[in-house]
């Protein structure tokens, strides 16, 4: 029998406060003066509730549609702004410009390691090495080509075809119409031999000489080994490479411009692959070694 009231009891209760939801408001605004009635309004408990749910709702959508489509997002504590986002991608296509300069720097730099130690060096396609993209995968990328992209080929080709101001990229040079200054005055005691590895020729002076440029150009490499001693590298035009090896003192660092015929370095004895004061000097065209005394009287 007590448990049957206390259940009623509960339900009397749940029955009063939904009741209490239910029961009716009435807010009115008067007038401070003339206590006229201005405004009424009749109002439950549920109405209220439902109202200040409905209020709040719809304050979190519409904040919640201004911070993710204006600009007033950026003005939330850590969220990037619209120069932070260019800045980001501009340091991206910067970082990949750079990581394919720092490849394409090794490529060289090995390559010349290979030319000052006697070595053949490999080949490489520099122009598909600077134009490569190392944030993107390109193996599974599939080419096709419209109707379009063809009317506008043929249509190009045929503008072009008669245009003066097209060249070609990499024109070959007549390495005999080039005028090669004499590094040194000497008798060169050691032949062109490629098949002993023997890429240069070896000119005898006497020492203290001074050894000059044979082209204009620019200084690559600049320092000491030790199996060739001193030795300096110039960049020319039209992809030739001239090497200087076993140079008593260097006169030139990595970087200088120098003239054809400009003193770069004085003729010596340096470095373990050399038996006398002598000049082991190479010439390299698009990659390739070349007899200097083919171009040069010594």
């Amino acid at each position: 029998m007590f448990v049957t009231n206390s259940r009623m009891k509960k339900k009397n209760q749940r029955r009063n406060w939904v009741r209490k939801l239910k029961h009716k408001y009435r807010l009115i605004v008067y007038n401070d003066n003339t206590f006229e009635e201005v405004f009424h309004v009749r109002l439950s408990r549920l109405n209220v509730f439902i109202g200040m749910g409905v209020f709040i709702i719809t304050l979190i959508l519409l904040n919640t549609f201004i911070i993710a489509y204006t600009p007033l997002k950026e003005l939330i504590p850590g969220y990037p702004s619209s120069e932070m986002m260019q800045n980001i991608q501009n340091n991206a296509i910067f970082v990949n410009k750079l990581e394919t300069e720092i490849n394409l720097r090794d490529k060289y730099i090995a390559m010349l390691k290979m030319v000052v130690a006697g070595e053949v060096p490999d080949s490489f396609d520099i122009a598909t090495l600077k134009n490569a993209d190392t944030t993107r995968q390109y193996k599974n990328i599939v080419f096709s080509t419209s109707k379009e992209d063809s009317l506008l080929r043929m249509r190009v080709e045929n503008e072009d075809k008669f245009s003066l101001s097209i060249q070609p990229q990499e024109a070959s040079v007549d390495l005999k119409k080039l005028i090669f200054f004499n590094p040194v005055k000497g008798i060169i005691t050691s032949q062109f031999e490629p098949s002993k590895k023997h890429y240069g020729i070896d000119v005898v002076s006497k020492p203290g000489e001074m050894v000059s440029a044979a082209l204009d150009g620019i200084v690559l490499y600049s320092s000491y080994s030790m199996e060739t001693g001193n030795v300096v590298i110039i960049q020319h035009r039209d992809n030739i490479l001239t090497i200087y090896k076993h140079l008593a003192r260097i006169l030139k660092t990595s970087g200088n411009r120098v003239k054809s015929g400009e003193a770069i370095g004085v003729l010596g004895n340096s470095g373990e692959y050399t038996t006398g004061p002598h000049l082991h000097f190479e010439i390299w065209y698009k990659g390739s070694a070349i007899n200097p005394a083919d171009y040069i009287v010594f």
